[in-house]
């Protein structure tokens, strides 16, 4: 989970006008933003599968249950 306090840490890099150009994060901090950010798109793609399903199940491509369990 990503503590946004954490972001209160990063690093700006300026450029030679004194202009920031970059910012740094320590890689737990990255770690923890990606994570978040793949979450992010996890939920995204869920909620757009979960309209569709409810439009119409067989052109989602929806299988049965029974059909999904015995591949497992």
């Amino acid at each position: 989970m990503l503590d946004f306090n954490a972001l209160k840490s990063v690093r700006y890099v300026v450029d030679q006008d004194g202009h920031k150009s970059a910012v740094q994060v320590d890689l737990a901090t990255w770690s923890a933003l990606l994570g978040y950010l793949e979450d992010l798109e996890d939920r995204a793609t869920i909620k757009d599968k979960l309209a569709r399903l409810k439009l119409d199940p067989a052109t989602a491509g929806a299988i049965p249950w029974d059909e999904a369990k015995e591949a497992w």
